[in-house]
């Protein structure tokens, strides 16, 4: 079952790389920055299920899942934006 999870990180690779190309070809789409993080954190969610099928330990397990918090914490901080402007 570890190839579902190999392809979930298949289909981020190509998502990042086709909105990546949108931002610099067009200008227009989520920045470089949080998406990068964003998808960082899926793919290290990714990484953490494929861990678990493939039976490894559990420090492994919970190695992604740890970074897959990181990667959502700095989404959240390159996304943030205060009501008003201010």
């Amino acid at each position: 079952m570890t190839w579902l999870a190999d392809l979930v990180l298949a289909c981020l690779v190509v998502e990042g790389a086709v909105l990546l190309w949108l931002w610099r070809a067009r200008g227009r789409g989520v920045a470089p920055g949080p998406l990068l993080a964003f998808l960082g954190a899926g793919a290290a969610l990714a990484l953490a299920l494929r861990a678990a099928l493939a039976g490894a330990a559990w420090h492994w397990v919970a190695l992604w899942l740890a970074v897959a918090g990181v990667a959502h914490l700095g989404w959240l901080a390159l996304s943030w934006r205060r009501r008003g402007g201010a």
